[in-house]
């Protein structure tokens, strides 16, 4: 099984440390599918909360439930991106539409300054 970039997966992202994300906890990948395709056996995600007041820090991406598919509003957290292990995700059926694609995009950009 390969997620795709856009697809959301949940993951399980170990002990609470300061403010890094703690528990499972859904993400949404933001690798490049030829790197997903391939035999790295990692990827690069961004953290989903459901704590909707972070969509206020500049970058971070709301996620309307009825637009993304998810259960609830949510939010992607974009000054966190994580490497995981691909064992270490299991897939929700979710994909996000290209409008928010593009809104992640943009906000990775604006915190790496790319």
């Amino acid at each position: 099984m390969v997620i795709q970039r856009g697809g959301v997966c949940w993951v399980g992202v170990g002990e609470l440390r300061g403010s890094a994300p703690a528990k499972r906890r859904p993400a949404v990948v933001v690798q490049s599918d030829r790197y997903n395709s391939s035999r790295i056996s990692t990827m690069v995600v961004l953290p989903i909360t459901s704590n909707t007041d972070l969509a206020r820090h500049p970058g971070n991406v709301f996620l309307p439930a009825l637009s993304s598919g998810l259960p609830k509003d949510s939010v992607v957290n974009v000054s966190q991106p994580m490497t995981v292990d691909r064992v270490d995700l299991d897939d929700t059926g979710v994909e996000l539409p290209g409008s928010l694609m593009d809104a992640i995009d943009a906000g990775v950009r604006r915190v790496l300054d790319l």
